[in-house]
């Protein structure tokens, strides 16, 4: 029915198909573990299950007046101004870290209401300048 080139070809084209697919596949599980979507208070209060001990990222703006620094870590409340959550973190604080500013905290939530970070990622505006510009560019 088939010539011998047709059915090659055939199963030649089926074999880069497979093969593509495959490859996306692949790429795409690779890239999944590295790749971390942030999550808002309001996303973490409508959800379901909470999954302990698993890496989250939690975005939002910390809150006015809600930084408490003691010995060993801080504690701040990130809200969306919708929701919010308690979020502790020891370590180095970012140097654009501040009140009503823009922040990712990534670690585990232990519930809904309480976060405890291992990296925070201060998020700046566009107008950001570092402060050895902004003096230099004041001084003139």
């Amino acid at each position: 029915m088939y010539g011998k080139k047709v059915k090659f070809r055939a199963a030649f084209i089926l074999l880069v198909l497979i093969s593509l697919v495959l490859i996306i596949y692949l790429s795409l599980k690779t890239l999944e573990d590295n790749v971390v979507y942030f999550l808002s208070p309001t996303e973490i209060q409508n959800k379901e299950e909470i999954k302990r001990n698993e890496k989250v990222r939690v975005g939002g703006m910390v809150k006015k007046n809600s930084i408490k620094s003691y010995t060993n870590y801080i504690s701040f409340i990130l809200t969306d101004y919708k929701n919010e959550i308690n979020v502790t973190y020891s370590g180095t604080i970012p140097n654009l870290f501040s009140e009503e500013k823009g922040v990712v905290a990534e670690g585990t939530l232990k519930d809904k209401n309480y976060f405890i970070a291992n990296k925070i990622l201060a998020k700046h505006d566009e107008n950001y300048m570092p402060p050895k510009v902004n003096n230099s560019l004041d001084s003139k």
